[in-house]
């Protein structure tokens, strides 16, 4: 074997941790709401967000609850993550083999959201307290959030006005 190949997949991937993925949602969000909420107001107008309606309409449904669902498994299955994830560069994989989930796996995965967010979020914040970063979701959907391990070198800290002794 040579030096510079890793023995095992903990030498170049790490499990995504709470914040980083806290942060590929917001992003992911904001593209979302980009996206849905022109169109939104157009049908609807600026009432829509004062009504208190579960789906207000046939656009509401199609915008505010099947797009997001299409697009965001339509990411899992052919970048195995989201465009937040990608910013972070986390992908989503089978927590058993390391391999792609499968289409039931992204479906159960995004279901599990729900179900994680009922209880005050606590399967969401259950990522930070888990040893291998899992939320309810990954759990329930046997999956893991990996990205690769910083490999850079650290930096030497240097100031320009003044010189260390």
């Amino acid at each position: 074997m040579k030096d510079n190949v890793p023995a095992k997949m903990s030498d170049l991937y790490e499990y995504s941790g709470f914040w980083p993925r806290v942060g590929a949602c917001l992003i992911d969000t904001v593209i979302i709401c980009v996206l849905t909420y022109p169109i939104l107001v157009a049908v609807y107008g600026w009432a829509y967000f004062d009504n208190d309606a579960l789906v207000q309409g046939f656009a509401d449904l199609i915008l505010s609850w099947i797009f997001p669902l299409v697009a965001v498994i339509g990411f899992w299955l052919y970048r195995q993550a989201t465009p937040g994830k990608m910013a972070i560069s986390a992908k989503i994989v089978d927590a058993k083999t390391g391999d792609k989930p499968t289409l039931q796996q992204y479906i159960v995965r995004y279901l599990g959201y729900i179900l994680a967010t009922i209880p005050l979020g606590l399967g969401i914040f259950w990522v930070a307290w888990d040893k291998r970063k899992q939320g309810w979701h990954d759990k329930l959907a046997n999956t893991v959030v990996i990205c690769e391990k910083d490999r850079n070198t650290p930096q030497e800290v240097e100031f320009s006005s003044k010189k260390l002794t």
